[in-house]
This record gives C-alpha cells, sequence and structure tokens, in this order.
C-alpha cells in the first residue's frame, strides 16, 4: 500500500523521531525550553536530510510532566501520547489524508492544550470514525463550518507557530478516534496509565492509515 503524506512535503523527507523515555539523548532533556526542543528536532531532521520528522504513538514521554493540564489535582499524571506528531516548519500546509467532512473546530488555547484544532467526520460504509489535527495556524480555522466537506488531498490548514499552539516547537497532531463521544473541538491526546487500555482501542495507530513506519 502507498504511504500517504500529511503535510505538503515529499515523503521522501520525512524521518522517524523518539521523544520517549527510553531515549538516552533526551536524559535530562528541559522540555519547559522551547529552544532547547526546537534545536533536537532539528539535529534528527539534518543527521537524516529531512524535513519533516514523525512518531510517538503510545510514546511515554517527559514532555507533559511540567504541564499541569497532564496532572490536575488527584489525578494520575497522562504522559502516553495517542497520535502521531508530524515536527515541520511553520506555516507547512497540512493535507487532508482521506475524504471527510468537519466534525467540529475551537481553539484550545490553555497552556499544553492544542491551540487551534480541527475533528473530521470519516464515514466508512456503516462505520464512522474521526480524525483530530491539532497545532494548527489561527488562519486555518477561517470559513470553517460543521459538515464541510474535504477530499482526499484537499489542503486542510496549516501548521502554527508556537505563539498560535500554546508554545509548542511547531508540529501537527494526527489522531485517530472511533468514539468521541460529547467532544465538540477537542478529545484527550495523551492519556495515563492506568487508561491506556480504553484509550489505544478507541484511538488505533495512525500509521496504519498513513502506511508509516515509526520507531
Amino acid at each position: 500500500m502507498e504511504s500517504i503524506p500529511i503535510l505538503d512535503v515529499s515523503l521522501n523527507k520525512y524521518t522517524a523521531i523518539n521523544l520517549s523515555f527510553d531515549n538516552q539523548e533526551l536524559k535530562g532533556f528541559d522540555f519547559e525550553d522551547l529552544e532547547e526542543c526546537q534545536n533536537y528536532i532539528d539535529k534528527v531532521l539534518k543527521n537524516n536530510n529531512a524535513t519533516v520528522a514523525y512518531g510517538g504513538y503510545l510514546e511515554q514521554r517527559n514532555l507533559y510532566q511540567c504541564k499541569s493540564i497532564f496532572s490536575g489535582m488527584g489525578q494520575p499524571q497522562r504522559n502516553i501520547h495517542l497520535g502521531l506528531d508530524f515536527w515541520c516548519k511553520a506555516g507547512t500546509k497540512v493535507i487532508a489524508p482521506l475524504n471527510g467532512e468537519v466534525h467540529s473546530f475551537r481553539n484550545n488555547h490553555a497552556t499544553g492544550d492544542y491551540g487551534p484544532t480541527i475533528i473530521l467526520e470519516h464515514k466508512n460504509k456503516s462505520k464512522v470514525f474521526y480524525s483530530l489535527y491539532g497545532h494548527l495556524s489561527v488562519t486555518s480555522l477561517i470559513d470553517l463550518y460543521k459538515g464541510k466537506s474535504f477530499c482526499k488531498g484537499d489542503i486542510l490548514g496549516e501548521l502554527g507557530t508556537p505563539e498560535e499552539n500554546v508554545n509548542y516547537a511547531p508540529h501537527l497532531h494526527f489522531q485517530l478516534i472511533n468514539d468521541i463521544g460529547d467532544y465538540i473541538g477537542d478529545y484527550p491526546g495523551v492519556c495515563a496509565k492506568e487508561d491506556l487500555d480504553f484509550y489505544s482501542k478507541n484511538c488505533p495507530n495512525p500509521s496504519l492509515l498513513l502506511n508509516l513506519e515509526t520507531c
């Protein structure tokens, strides 16, 4: 099966990246320092002659431990990533990987959240499922409305700057969701170990859809 590019970048410029606890290069890494994060991503891209660094499905990461949104009062630490991240420069176009229509959208601007987010609804015979696109630019939400159709290959939006995407290095968070429940313009992208069984079943590996190899 042919791989599907999720960004407007040739697939031969994609390279896998590992941001998990297990990556020894990240021991002592300061994830609150945006410049330090970007420098590491740039290093991976340069070493692999790549433009996009991707990966992260079910990675347990240090990235979230300093953000209160992932460790509420009396709640277990959420640090297991439920989607794929595609790290690339701000302004890069995001491509719809399959036909769908807008389910909802919102600017989730709380610290550590997605920033501008679009969720598409997809129908495959009798099955309905969803795809979430987070950390977009604010302009990506202009002229959207519930039910707006996108065809596979259409430009869906573009990657936001750190100022727009709640202070992350520019990237796309792409996630598949079987049952979205009552969520509007949002859905958990990180879970606690205690909830992994549910979320891993409700949020299947996006690399299976895109046919991308991961770390």
